[in-house]
């Protein structure tokens, strides 16, 4: 495995702007995301009457996938009772409950009420965690390649400590490669099913980390400050064949009182414009993040609310929506994993890893160096990436969307927006484009 300890220069507040900047230093330093630059590409080209297999966006079309019809009622029937005014800062009570009764019927554990804030979706909760957690400088450790957390360590002025992983571990961190980092660091944060690999921790592998989160602050007893960990499991119900989710509390109960679970219904439900999720957190964090959400108003609709508590209550439609969206997350992530992996056996330079989870398939076209039939070089997974749309019209994204620096040659393929025929019509255009070059 390949691991390396690198600290971001995002160690203090951005400086003051020369330029003349009408906006904040922070705010004009703000780097755009990268998967919505590759978005107007595929745009230009669908507007001229191209057939894009548009694997980019981490989100799922209603047309693929719609939201469970009971929750569809359900919000339409609580906005004609007139439920449209300012719910809690922390959520409604009938949800919070509904997700202590999901916890424990399906986790193993029930939080206290008390630990867990509702949000306007998952996002707000990352950001609280943060926000409530963090001083400008402080250590926040992450894995590379991983969702949005150098943008959020820049929001915070944090020290951000990257640990590099790659297809050895497939793509998470281990114990070893953290026991160095964790040393004096606020926050470590985990994420499984992994955004953008759709790769899982096991069992022990995620014990050995939690366990080393104990140690640290055991180590810390004389007054230093904890080290917290933020384990994002958004994607936690979407697993595929033998993969189980497991979650902090329950390979290492100990680990609980320096434990945040950031989740929702936006990846479990194909729901992510309904913007319902949830924190859970020790109450004396929770309370906090609780006070800071609502200052911003970032509390999920009143409507949705009451939709949703009422949905995680029913077990039976629960698990009847949950097969039927793996079931279709699955057809599509199997025939891109078959597709590749016919690729690679017929000698392309192309890897993949076996999907585990979430609605993410990670491949690597290891074409770095190679001409293209007009002369072009490739040069950077930019060039890969720009070359294989116009040439196959497949729209992927580079793991430098998610914090990794270096051209590696690996990609994130996301499938909610797709159909399967989408996907068999793009695979011979694909290896034909990868034979070209």
């Amino acid at each position: 495995m390949t691991i390396s300890v690198r600290d971001t220069p995002t160690s203090s507040a951005p400086e003051r702007s020369a330029t003349g900047s009408r906006a904040s230093a922070i705010a004009a330093s703000l780097v755009g995301s990268e998967i919505l630059k590759i978005a107007a590409d595929v745009r230009t080209l669908a507007a001229g009457g191209r057939d894009i297999c548009n694997l980019t966006v981490g989100d799922f079309s209603p047309s693929e996938f719609r939201i469970p019809e009971q929750l569809e009622q359900g919000i339409v029937d609580a906005l004609r009772r007139g439920e449209t005014n300012y719910p809690p800062s922390d959520g409604t009570l009938p949800l919070r409950e509904a997700i202590r009764t999901l916890y424990g019927r399906e986790l193993g554990f029930t939080p206290d009420l008390a630990s867990v804030v509702v949000t306007g979706g998952s996002r707000p909760g990352i950001y609280a965690t943060y926000a409530s957690l963090i001083d400008p400088g402080d250590r926040v450790v992450y894995p590379t390649p991983s969702w949005n957390n150098n943008h959020y360590v820049h929001l915070s002025a944090a020290r951000g400590v990257r640990i590099s992983c790659d297809a050895s571990s497939n793509f998470l961190p281990t114990r070893k490669s953290l026991e160095d980092a964790v040393r004096g660091a606020r926050l470590l944060v985990l994420c499984s099913p992994l955004n953008p690999t759709g790769t899982a921790f096991g069992a022990d592998q995620l014990r050995g980390i939690c366990e080393l989160v104990v140690e640290e602050n055991a180590r810390r007893a004389g007054g230093e400050r904890p080290l917290f960990l933020m384990y994002d499991q958004v994607y936690w119900t979407l697993t595929f064949g033998g993969t189980t989710h497991y979650h902090p509390i329950a390979v290492c109960p100990e680990v609980a009182p320096y434990t945040v679970y950031i989740d929702g219904i936006s990846k479990a439900l194909a729901a992510t414009g309904v913007r319902v999720g949830w924190i859970v957190a020790p109450p004396d964090v929770a309370a906090p993040m609780s006070g800071l959400l609502g200052h911003v108003g970032a509390w999920a609709p009143k409507a949705e609310q009451a939709a949703v508590a009422m949905l995680l209550g029913d077990d039976g439609a629960m698990r009847s929506y949950r097969s039927r969206i793996v079931a279709g997350l699955r057809e599509r992530l199997d025939l891109l994993h078959a597709g590749l992996s016919a690729m690679r056996d017929a000698g392309r330079p192309v890897e993949v890893l076996a999907p585990e989870g979430a609605i993410y398939l990670s491949a690597r076209f290891a074409l770095a160096g190679r001409t293209t039939t007009d002369g072009s070089v490739l040069d950077s997974d930019e060039d890969v990436r720009a070359y294989l749309l116009a040439a196959a019209g497949v729209a992927i994204v580079p793991f430098q969307a998610f914090g990794v620096t270096e051209d590696t040659g690996w990609f994130r393929l996301s499938v909610g927006a797709v159909s399967p025929d989408a996907i068999t019509r793009m695979l011979p255009r694909l290896d034909q484009a990868i034979g070209n070059c």
